[in-house]
């Protein structure tokens, strides 16, 4: 076994594990530790505990020191400094004519780099400016093109769910999310009312994914012919997590529904409602490709 603490760097932000060693750490507390991007500042939010080391893919690097006053003066004189390097930048964006949109400066706490993050829609020759950064602030400087998700999870905001975004709260990685999912958990497919404050499907579409892939499995397709107790009918709707269906009855010129547990119903012939109604069929094509669209967006996005 092996102990670790939880370190987080800024908020929102992943958590990375780190080795406690012999100091005292509790949560909350702010530590000094080693990274590939040289010494950082960074907040406790998992408390030492031990873990297996066959858990751990990489060795983890210690803990320097828990920061002392002197340390988060420093740190809190680098997010000032961070304030006045935004506004030089977007001056000097201005001077150089460049179509990009500045989101956010990153001092290293040891000085040794400064990070601008922006978002623009292509890629940006911007050489000139590193240049000139570069003299203003005698360090290096590293410019970041990040895309939208990004950008909001760094600005911040609530979702219509009224809570605070997930990829602001808890969410460390974005992860795929389609038009599909929509779909199949039946929510609206308005784009308003499936999109992100980033104007992306929203993240949480992923969350219950995995359990209505496992119960639509088991369930009959909407236009699937069925048999049960009343008789021969077809799938009008599915409430899928509660495994209820809801069966199309025609008696002469009559049209009643009925619904019944998934257990009390037997598929005759489960045929999707696209495979015959050429309309539907129209709409499912419309839906493939806003869906190529998410995923050729999503590639950009991992490209920059």
């Amino acid at each position: 076994m092996k102990n670790i603490i939880g370190v987080r760097f800024r908020k929102p932000g992943k958590v990375y594990f780190f080795d406690p060693g012999d100091l005292e750490i509790n949560k909350q507390d702010k530590v000094i530790v080693e990274t590939s991007m040289g010494q950082e500042m960074g907040e406790v939010v998992i408390a030492k505990k031990a873990i297996s080391e066959e858990n751990l893919t990489t060795p983890l690097k210690e803990i320097i020191r828990v920061a002392t006053p002197k340390d988060i003066k420093h740190d809190e004189e680098n997010r000032k400094k961070e304030k006045e390097a935004f506004k030089i930048c977007q001056e000097k964006i201005k001077k150089y004519k460049l179509d990009m949109n500045l989101t956010e400066v990153e001092y290293k706490f040891d000085n040794s780099k400064i990070l601008f993050y922006f978002t623009a829609d292509g890629r940006i020759d911007f050489r000139e400016l590193v240049k000139e950064l570069a003299s203003i602030f005698r360090t290096r400087i590293e410019l970041r093109q990040i895309g939208v998700r990004d950008e909001v999870k760094r600005i911040g905001g609530n979702g219509v769910c009224g809570r605070e975004l997930c990829c602001c709260s808890f969410l460390g990685n974005f992860e795929t999310v389609s038009i599909k999912m929509a779909k199949e958990q039946n929510v609206s497919l308005n784009p308003s009312k499936i999109s992100g404050n980033c104007g992306r499907l929203m993240c949480c579409l992923k969350y219950e994914q995995e359990v209505y892939e496992d119960k639509l499995k088991r369930l009959p397709k909407i236009g699937a012919i069925v048999k049960t107790v009343d008789g021969q009918g077809t799938v009008e709707s599915i409430e899928t997590l509660k495994e209820i269906i809801r069966v199309r009855f025609k008696d002469g010129e009559d049209t009643f529904y009925k619904k019944y547990p998934a257990s009390e119903v037997k598929i005759i012939k489960n045929i999707s409602r696209e495979e015959i109604d050429p309309e539907e069929r129209e709409h499912q094509k419309e839906l493939e490709e806003l869906e190529k669209l998410e995923k050729l967006d999503k590639q950009n996005e991992e490209n920059i």
